[in-house]
């Protein structure tokens, strides 16, 4: 998938900012990442409110090998091949998808941290002057 595919499949969506990204692009909406686009597909962002709509589809979550094994990436599913001609529908999803990218982003949010104490600077010693040995 190109860029402008991308782009005319997310028009009923809204606007969508499309970033290099691996083997392909990444794509957000006010900031926010909720889709990959790789050679493997088109993968929406998903969390325990979304996944059972993927699992109902038949959809699998992104995975990938390495040497020793290979990864699934629950968080990011496939999106049902169906949604490629249901434009509407497709953008309900990515609501969905961006949603969900939404909640795992408020979810991640570092603690406040307390204060850390303040330190008092050393205080500088004067530096000890080298004996002078006298040469006879």
């Amino acid at each position: 998938m190109d860029r402008e595919f991308l782009i005319d499949l997310f028009a009923d969506f809204g606007p969508v900012t499309i970033r290099k990204m691996f083997s392909g692009y990444g794509i957000s909406a006010d900031g926010v990442n909720f889709a990959l686009s790789l050679r493997a597909g088109l993968f929406f962002r998903a969390d325990e409110t979304t996944i059972p709509d993927f699992e109902a589809e038949g959809s699998k979550p992104f995975q990938y090998a390495t040497r020793a094994k290979t990864v699934v990436v629950n968080s990011y599913w496939e999106l049902p091949a169906r949604l490629f001609d249901d434009s509407a529908e497709l953008a309900q999803w990515a609501r969905a998808a961006l949603a969900a990218a939404q909640r795992a982003k408020v979810k991640k949010r570092p603690k406040a941290k307390k204060a850390a104490p303040k330190k008092h600077a050393a205080k500088k010693r004067p530096a000890k002057k080298a004996a002078k040995k006298a040469v006879r």
